[in-house]
């Protein structure tokens, strides 16, 4: 199985958008999966059944286009000769346009990793889930930073940390109370360092053994030292756990905060997620903008223009970004206009207006994704285009700050 390109998988991710927003009047939208050993032969006898039931649809209206998505897919059936190496999923039906209205519309799919059940599913919106699936990153590893006094247990899911316990110690400081011997003062400190250890140790077992096994690729501990040694040396974990631990690195805190120290620190441990390129090429980004060097650009018209001059070294898309460029046109005086508009999944295409000359409408006559706009000035001057995920926090700055669209440079063109 080829693995997708970050471009392929951003193209997927929209496709999916748009597909989730369409809905039906009623259990009019089909959604088809055929894996690849399933006999387009018993499809297609499959749908002729199912035309057959959609007659005892009582009402009219949705008889009809049950009966026309099912045609649809029983024409396009004809012309597939063999069902791809990872399926296909077929998506048909007469979907809700407002005012009344419904357009029968239809989308194929041939989706990144293998189909393993044939599914047909009729429903008032097309079922996507085993496609949203193939989105997720299952690459999961244990996070877990500790001192004497707290400890946060955590995942690293793809590119997102999330904490899922905090707790906090009752070891008694350094000074002890009066009347109390050294002696007795220690053993009780250390009865109590190993009883928040164990608690510890606990917590994480039950939070990193509740992750499928084939998805847990490891387990990083931090802390200061020797917190973290201690720790680690009296096999507080699960056994099984134990087995996954890639290292111990040293952390200044043990909150939640202390995990995304923690997974910078591990960068070498972590070197071959998409999360650490991703961050790094972000991080080369800041170190340019920081430095005032004139190496770096950002917003969609100071990267397009250095685009255009070949000047960009790397280009940084958010994965989050949806935007157009629309060119409109006037057909009486000649009129053009280009702009850029943002979008979000659900959201009508605002009217094209009149021309600002002639007063005559104006007619959109064409519309480009500013990602594959980019993308496409990119690959003609070698640069590298990197997509940058909003689940980690440089990656939502530079969403938000930055509009999703930056480029390091290959030289300052003040631009």
């Amino acid at each position: 199985m080829t693995e997708q390109s970050a471009h392929e998988k951003y193209e997927f991710k929209k496709k999916l958008e748009s597909l989730r927003d369409k809905k039906g009047r009623s259990t009019e939208l089909i959604s088809i999966y055929i894996p690849p050993d399933k006999q387009i032969f018993d499809v297609t006898n499959q749908l002729k059944d199912e035309h057959g039931q959609a007659a005892n649809i009582k009402s009219k209206l949705t008889r009809t286009n049950v009966q026309g998505a099912i045609e649809s897919l029983l024409s396009r059936l004809r012309y597939l000769d063999k069902v791809p190496e990872n399926g296909i999923v077929y998506f048909t039906g007469a979907v809700d346009i407002g005012a009344n209205k419904t357009s029968m519309e239809s989308e194929v799919i041939i989706p990144p990793e293998p189909i393993t059940v044939y599914k047909y599913h009729c429903d008032s919106a097309f079922y996507l889930e085993p496609l949203e699936d193939m989105l997720k990153d299952k690459g999961t590893f244990g996070l877990l930073v500790l001192d004497r006094r707290e400890a946060t247990v955590g995942l690293l899911v793809g590119k997102r940390i999330q904490a899922f316990r905090n707790l906090t110690s009752t070891v008694p400081g350094k000074q002890r109370k009066g009347g109390q011997s050294a002696h007795r003062f220690q053993q009780l400190r250390l009865i109590a360092i190993h009883d928040f250890y164990k608690r510890i140790g606990d917590a994480a077992s039950d939070i990193f053994l509740a992750v499928e096994p084939k998805d847990l690729k490891g387990i990083l501990i931090g802390g200061p030292s020797p917190t973290k040694e201690e720790f680690y040396a009296g096999e507080f974990l699960h056994h099984e756990l134990r087995k996954k631990i890639l290292g111990l690195f040293d952390t200044a805190y043990t909150d939640e905060s202390g995990l995304s120290e923690l997974v910078n620190a591990a960068g070498d441990k972590l070197q071959d997620l998409e999360l650490m390129g991703e961050k790094n090429a972000v991080r080369a980004f800041f170190k340019e903008l920081i430095s005032d060097s004139g190496k770096v650009a950002y917003g969609e018209t100071q990267v397009r223009a250095n685009l255009e001059i070949n000047a960009v070294d790397m280009l940084l898309l958010s994965e989050d970004l949806r935007a157009e460029r629309v060119t409109t046109n006037c057909s009486v005086c000649g009129y053009e206009n280009k702009w850029t508009r943002r979008w979000k999944p659900g959201e009508s295409a605002p009217t094209a207006g009149n021309c600002p000359n002639c007063g005559s409408s104006l007619e959109v006559t064409d519309v480009t994704d500013i990602v594959d706009e980019l993308s496409a000035l990119a690959d003609k001057s070698n640069a590298k285009v990197v997509f940058v995920s909003t689940d980690f926090d440089e990656g939502s700055q530079l969403m938000n700050a930055f509009g999703g669209i930056a480029a390091v440079l290959r030289y300052s063109t003040g631009v």
